[in-house]
């Protein structure tokens, strides 16, 4: 829903204009499979009308699952305030896809050259979040795992979040989460907190997505982390929501295609600053569009 200004405690706001669509993790497939990638979505989905909105959409993308539809439950669901200037507010309803299943995830054939993307909404949840950490943590050494823990970080019990972090290839948060999960004050600034993120994730790097700015890139080369700011192209933002999705979603297509972590980063900030220009959450570009609008820049 699209409001004039989020309505004070105990009041009441009448929206702008207000839609129904599939959001949350199926943004980063979206963005995923609009450059090009193949896609599956191997978590839980339920049986309902907000199941049934999911599986048309992931359809629409050509993106199949690897699960049946949970007949215990539907599909959970997002609220969605999005104030003028594009910021948007969140109140969640878990569904389906955070049922505590034991195995849910053992018949998911991941394997050398595959990448498997975990949600913190995922891990959140004491249904789903101690049976998908453990398998997250545990997936093959020719598995890239990069994970987003999401608006919800700091409720990611420590226990589930460690193993994850520690086996991550890629770690990508926004400046808030990054301050939450290092504890650094505001004023230590992103790539201070990337550099400490950096050192505790178990592989590659890390994303601290900057905004406007664009993102702070760190990479581990043994024992020596280096912090590069990746700058995004300016735009006028009408609705940020999903714009940290498109940013995952083209990073890792990027890398699959055999870009390197810059040029990768180059690509997503490029998504997302054309993503918060549109309203709507899953409404990144295609591989197309995203190359002419990079055409552009040059």
């Amino acid at each position: 829903m699209r409001v004039p200004a989020l309505p004070e405690r105990g009041g009441d706001m009448l929206a702008t204009s207000s839609a129904v669509q599939a959001g949350g993790g199926f943004n980063i497939m979206a963005a995923a499979a609009r450059q090009g990638l193949p896609v599956m979505y191997a978590g839980g989905h339920g049986t309902g009308p907000w199941g049934d909105v999911v599986r048309a959409a992931l359809a629409a993308e050509g993106i199949g699952t690897l699960r049946p539809p949970d007949p215990d439950a539907d599909t959970g669901f997002d609220v969605v305030l999005i104030e003028p200037g594009g910021e948007r507010t969140f109140a969640t309803s878990l569904g389906a896809e955070a049922l505590r299943r034991p195995g849910a995830w053992d018949h998911v054939p991941a394997g050398a050259g595959d990448a498997v993307y975990v949600s913190g909404y995922g891990l959140v949840s004491p249904g789903s979040g101690p049976v998908l950490g453990d398998w997250a943590a545990a997936l093959p050494a020719g598995v890239l795992l990069f994970a987003d823990p999401g608006p919800l970080v700091a409720d990611i019990p420590g226990a589930v979040l460690g193993p994850v972090l520690s086996r991550c290839d890629w770690w990508s948060c926004n400046q808030r989460e990054a301050a939450l999960l290092t504890g650094l004050a505001p004023e230590a600034g992103p790539a201070e907190a990337a550099r400490r993120l950096a050192g505790r994730t178990g592989r590659a790097g890390v994303l601290v997505r900057a905004g406007p700015a664009g993102c702070l890139l760190a990479q581990r080369r043994n024992a020596t982390v280096s912090v590069s700011l990746i700058p995004a192209p300016a735009v006028t933002a009408v609705d940020t929501t999903g714009a940290g999705d498109a940013h995952s979603g083209v990073f890792l297509a990027g890398l699959a295609a055999g870009l390197s972590p810059a040029a990768a980063a180059v690509r997503a900030n490029a998504a997302a600053a054309l993503t918060v220009t549109r309203p709507g959450p899953a409404v990144c570009p295609s591989r197309a569009e995203l190359d002419r609008f990079l055409g552009t820049l040059a």
